[in-house]
């Protein structure tokens, strides 16, 4: 069973946009909410 390029790129396609969905549920998950507001407000904070 070969491969033709048109398969090879619809399962690329497929897999990208799963990895996309999976950034985007892990960065507004709410585990990570305190985690990026500190990240948010480290340019204001206080230089020692």
């Amino acid at each position: 069973m070969s491969m033709d390029v048109n398969t090879l790129r619809s399962a690329v396609t497929v897999v990208t946009f799963i990895l996309f969905l999976g950034i985007v549920v892990w960065t507004l998950s709410k585990r990570r909410s305190a985690e990026f507001e500190e990240a948010a407000n480290l340019p204001f904070g206080q230089d020692d």
